[in-house]
């Protein structure tokens, strides 16, 4: 229960590995702040605020309403992705892809830092991919996107850990999700689950439980990491 009493802000946070994040921090005992596109969203929050970050408005809202949460944690999991040839690539869809992907997280850091400065606490985790460490054909916008959030989390992490306050990245490799499901199918899975050393994609639970566990007071010394959450993908 090291994020008791703690409260947490959430992006993404109404399906798949943000939704989990979301129900592991309610069990761990902390109240909960989701974001989400979602008008009505349903799920363990104590609070939920509607945001679409592909809107600049609605990221000032956002951030806006962050500075009067004062969160103590800031996890920013929202991300979107676009997959095309690189000649391919649309301006329009890159641009919409870094404004979700690491704006919005570099905007929401602003807000929160400063009250996690005032208490002399605070903890940010960036949700980015195992794309964000490794890459492949037709993911220059999303890989562009995740690790320009990996030199962010480097960047917080060496200006405000004397305060406190400690900056990571996760980053998620193949993850058992509906849409992930959608996306490939039973045939895909396999094929996929086949690549990984461990033999299988994650779960969103195994995620989340880790990323909770980064998030809270027995964390005491790790800052600007980008850890792999990948059963061994990346490193074979």
């Amino acid at each position: 229960m090291s994020t008791q009493n703690k409260t947490v802000f959430v992006t993404g946070a109404t399906r798949g590995i943000g939704k989990a994040i979301v129900e592991q921090f309610h069990l761990s005992g902390a109240r909960v702040i989701g974001v989400g596109t979602q008008t009505n969203a349903q799920g363990y929050f104590d609070e939920y605020f509607q945001a679409d970050f592909t809107n600049q408005n609605e990221i000032n809202a956002c951030a806006e309403f962050l500075k009067k949460i004062e969160p103590d944690i800031l996890v920013n999991n929202a991300g979107i992705n676009i997959n095309a040839p690189f000649t391919e690539i649309l301006l329009e869809d890159f641009q919409r892809i870094q404004q979700v992907n690491i704006l919005t997280p570099f905007l929401l850091c602003q807000a929160a830092i400063p009250a996690m400065r005032q208490r002399g606490w605070g903890r940010i985790v960036n949700v980015s991919s195992i794309w964000g460490k490794i890459s492949k054909a037709h993911r220059a916008s999303y890989s562009a996107s995740k690790f320009a959030l990996d030199g962010l989390t480097l960047a917080l992490s060496a200006e405000f850990a004397s305060d406190g306050i400690l900056a990571n990245c996760i980053a998620p490799g193949f993850t058992d999700t509906d849409l992930t499901h959608n996306m490939l199918g039973d045939k895909g899975i396999q094929a996929i689950a086949a690549t990984i050393p461990i033999g299988r994609l994650a779960t969103v639970d195994e995620i989340a439980r880790f990323l909770v566990w980064l998030c809270g007071t027995e964390n005491t010394y790790i800052t600007g990491q980008n850890i792999a959450i990948d059963g061994g993908f990346s490193r074979v």
